[in-house]
Formats: structure tokens, C-alpha cells, sequence
């Protein structure tokens, strides 16, 4: 059905990858199940930035593309190379192996901890660290190095399952995104319309980016990550108007 459904497409997507340039793959960023943890750990830890929390969740990406066009990492567009994204991460071993991500994780944790002196949220913060790299691990074929030094790569390979890969990034996503409002309320209109319209505007790019085109170039690849830091500002605002708690109907904008 699925193969149908890409011919029917395929004028669509070609109209889109030669007049929008804004479409690159963006899917490639942008595991939504990596922002339902976070969205989630906000409700454990209120005390800690939702921007935070999203840095953590994604810190691995979010440093990936400083080695990718610095040459020290490698990731090559191969269309096909699974069902679900045409990247191939041939080498990244300094941003995504599980040695060098525990040692991330560590020293997220500890510089928060030397900033807040927050032992319990630093530990959150070190384990959402942790959290990119087993979702990574859930998702990605075997490429994902276990240390720096070694050639084994690990994998479950979700991501050669279209429909499977969705269903499990919106649930992950949607599961996060409801414990948040569950433990948070807006304090005005910027705290309600800011959450809601980031959350939106996420989803909306996700299903954009299933059937946009590729990247037009490994360089591309690279430099489209440091958009990231978008919802990681964008985050940092809107949780400033957002207080813990559910909201109650004492509560007024004003």
C-alpha cells in the first residue's frame, strides 16, 4: 500500500523538492520521540527549564552537526538506505557511541550540577542524555558504535518499518506531551499559545519531512541541525509562562 501511495506522491514531492528548499529533511533532526522525554521529565523535575530539558534530550544531536561539517564525523545521503530516511551515518563515534554518550551524559550533569547545585536534576538531565541514544538505539539500523575504538555497531533498525516508526514517535510524543499539561498549567496567553503552537509546529514539519526530499548534500545534512537550537529557545520562552501544577479555575490571565 505504502509503495502505491509513494508513486501517487511522487509528482508532489518532486514539485515540492525543486520550489521549497525549506522542506530538506528536517524528519532526519527531528525524532519526536527524543522531545516526548523530555516533555515528559518536565514533569518530574519542575524546577528545570523545559529548554533545558530539551538540550539534554537532544544534546547529542545537537553537537553532531559541529563534527559533521568540521569533517571529523562522516554521514552520507543514500536514498533507500532504510525505509524511513535516506542519511547514512557512516561514521560518528565521538558524538553517538554509547561510551562517548555516557561520557556526555556525565558531564551534562556535572556542569549543571556546579551551575544549580540540584543533584536530582542533574541526574535527570544525564539520564535524558542517555535517553537519545537508546531511542537512537530503538530506531536506527546496526550503526551506532559501542565505543569510540571499536567496529561493533548496534541497531534494532525501526526505521525499515514506515508505518511502525510513527506509530511509536507520536505515541512516545503524544505520551510526553500529555504528562506535561498534566503537571503544568500557562500563566497567560504566551504560556498556552507558545506550548501549543511549538508542539504543533513540530508535529507539522515531522509529517512534511516523511515525504519531502533529501538533502541536496552531506554539507546540507550538517549545517540543517543547528536548527534544533529553534525549539530549544523557543522552549526556553514559553516555559517561562508556564508554572507546575494543573491549572484551576481560580486562575485568570490577566
Amino acid at each position: 500500500m505504502r509503495r502505491i501511495f509513494n508513486v501517487q506522491l511522487k509528482d508532489k514531492i518532486t514539485y515540492i523538492s525543486t520550489t521549497n528548499e525549506l522542506f530538506y529533511d528536517w524528519n532526519n533532526f527531528m525524532f519526536l520521540g527524543h522531545y516526548g522525554v523530555a516533555l515528559a521529565a518536565k514533569g518530574i523535575d519542575k524546577k528545570t527549564s523545559l529548554g533545558t530539558m530539551f538540550i539534554a534530550s537532544q544534546f547529542i544531536d545537537l553537537i553532531w552537526p559541529l563534527f559533521v561539517v568540521t569533517g571529523i564525523e562522516k554521514v552520507k545521503i543514500e536514498v533507500g538506505n532504510t525505509v524511513f530516511t535516506p542519511l547514512n551515518f557512516v561514521y560518528y563515534p565521538f558524538s553517538h557511541s554509547l561510551g562517548a554518550v555516557l561520557l556526555w551524559a556525565l558531564l551534562f550533569g556535572a556542569v549543571f550540577y556546579a551551575i544549580k547545585r540540584r543533584m536530582r536534576s542533574s541526574v535527570i538531565l544525564s539520564f535524558l542524555v542517555i535517553s537519545h541514544w537508546l531511542l537512537d538505539y530503538l530506531t536506527h539500523k546496526p550503526d551506532l558504535p559501542l565505543f569510540p575504538w571499536t567496529g561493533k555497531k548496534v541497531g534494532l533498525g525501526l526505521w525499515n518499518s514506515f508505518e511502525l516508526t510513527i506509530i511509536v514517535e507520536m505515541f512516545i510524543f503524544t505520551a510526553g506531551a500529555f504528562i506535561y499539561f498534566l503537571k503544568t498549567h500557562s500563566r497567560n496567553e504566551k504560556g498556552f499559545i507558545g506550548m501549543w503552537t511549538m508542539l504543533v509546529f513540530l508535529v507539522s514539519i515531522y509529517f512534511l519531512n516523511i515525504f519531502g526530499p533529501p538533502p541536496p548534500s552531506d554539507t546540507v545534512v550538517g549545517y540543517m541541525g543547528f536548527a534544533l537550537w529553534v525549539f530549544v529557545i523557543w522552549a526556553y520562552w514559553t516555559d517561562k509562562y508556564r508554572s507546575p501544577g494543573r491549572f484551576s479555575k481560580t486562575r485568570h490571565y490577566h
